[in-house]
């Protein structure tokens, strides 16, 4: 009961893994639509536009005129879904549980002097939504997830001389989540429903440091803390076998899920080869093995079903990553800028403990971009990334039989537009 329960209880950790925003774990990278051209491959040292508030605060040293970014990235997703099998068999597996999905952003950067700049910055660092169909066979272990983290980040950079800077910000992040699944303690009774919902405000800070090594050569460095949240919502249980004991059948207990955001450092290089070409390379570390396991408590149940809805823990043992990435940028003229880039992301789910909400692996995203600027005071961005991932096995049971196995590949096509204006 435990296991299943978790599943479809306050778990957003798990949640917000399921695929797949272009970011291992439940991270997103889409942040910056220029980036997003290079494939983030100088997201700590490009410091393009005012997007470089989350990429690294350090880089607005680097902007010499009041300017707005924004833009919005957008998601298709699909899954391959095959060799599944579930216990009772029943059931689909059509994949694609994923929705066409955007993803906004916006910032402002305003220079003080030669030294000192100021900006602000709102953007998603985590979230995703699934939506698997309603006869989804794994449906025991997870069903359809909307979850959303959104920053906002005040921030300031300091220049100590024309080769070095630094910049902060602090985060304030809302994260809100709503949850469903299916719930069935005998398969005489059906199949019930559990909805949940919570949401928590939670504190962190962006800080970076910008360092022109040469001429030519500029090295950045961005650390992001981790935020610790503690959720509290609702699990809400409509099940008729509840009946049977002398419960009512619509349950509704106050529930709290502590969750904690890993920190993660990106470090990356910008290298100008000649008025044309520009070369990025960039390396991101996040400590996601701070998720060991996730515990939910729910207050206000009845005695008689406290052992199973009280208190619920599941293993999760995921592992930090790594993600690698190059890109290239080619001055084709005074108006246009081309854009490429190749990503390597690993995911921190193991073997063991995935499950239909993180049925992820390892990726490969491959990027285009452009950037044109008609006038000197408006310059508009377009990028797309492919994705694709290994392919993964989803091995799930719980003590009352149910079970759910099966093979999933996962590909998707971003698409991104943004415009940076100059005041």
């Amino acid at each position: 009961m435990k296991k299943v329960m978790l599943k479809t209880t306050l778990s957003l950790a798990v949640t917000l893994a399921s695929t797949q925003i272009f970011a291992a774990g439940f991270a997103i990278n889409e942040q910056s639509i220029s980036g997003m051209g290079t494939g983030f491959a100088g997201r700590s040292s490009s410091a393009d536009d005012a997007s470089t508030i989350f990429g690294n605060p350090a880089g607005m040293s680097r902007i010499k005129r009041e300017q707005v970014t924004g833009g919005a990235a957008m998601l298709d997703a699909h899954t391959d879904i095959s060799h599944a099998s579930s216990s009772p068999n029943s059931g689909t597996n059509h994949g694609d549980m994923v929705p066409f999905i955007a993803v906004p952003m916006g910032y402002y950067v305003k220079p003080i002097d030669d030294k000192w700049a100021v900006g602000v910055g709102v953007y998603a660092p985590f979230g995703l939504v699934t939506d698997y169909e309603g006869g989804f066979a794994g449906r025991y272990f997870g069903s359809k997830s909307d979850v959303k983290v959104v920053t906002l980040q005040p921030t300031v950079s300091y220049a100590f001389n024309d080769k070095v800077s630094i910049g902060f910000g602090p985060t304030i992040n809302r994260i809100d989540g709503k949850l469903e699944s299916n719930l069935s303690i005998t398969q005489a009774a059906g199949d019930g429903e559990v909805k949940i919902k919570g949401d928590d405000t939670a504190l962190g800070y962006n800080i970076g440091v910008l360092v022109q090594a040469t001429d030519s050569t500029r090295l950045g460095l961005t650390y992001h803390s981790k935020v610790k949240y503690k959720l509290e919502g609702n699990t809400k249980v409509n099940y008729n076998v509840l009946g049977l004991i002398g419960q009512n059948p619509n349950q509704k207990y106050d529930a709290s899920l502590d969750l904690t955001t890993p920190e993660s450092v990106d470090f990356s290089v910008t290298h100008q080869l000649d008025d044309q070409w520009t070369l990025y390379a960039g390396s991101t570390w996040t400590r996601w093995s701070r998720l060991k396991e996730i515990t939910v408590e729910n207050s206000g149940v009845p005695g008689v079903l406290n052992g199973q809805f009280g208190s619920i823990t599941e293993d999760q043992n995921w592992h930090d990553t790594w993600a690698h990435a190059i890109g290239a940028s080619y001055q084709l003229n005074k108006q246009w800028v081309l854009r490429t880039g190749l990503s390597f992301d690993q995911a921190p789910t193991n073997n063991v403990d995935r499950s239909p909400r993180i049925p992820t692996g390892d990726r490969k995203i491959f990027s285009l971009g452009a950037g044109w600027s008609p006038t000197d005071d408006l310059t508009i961005d377009v990028a797309y990334s492919y994705l694709r991932e290994e392919a993964v096995t989803v091995n799930n049971s719980n003590d009352r039989g149910q079970s759910y196995n099966a093979k999933y590949e996962n590909w998707a096509n971003g698409f991104g537009v943004g415009a940076t204006y100059r005041f």
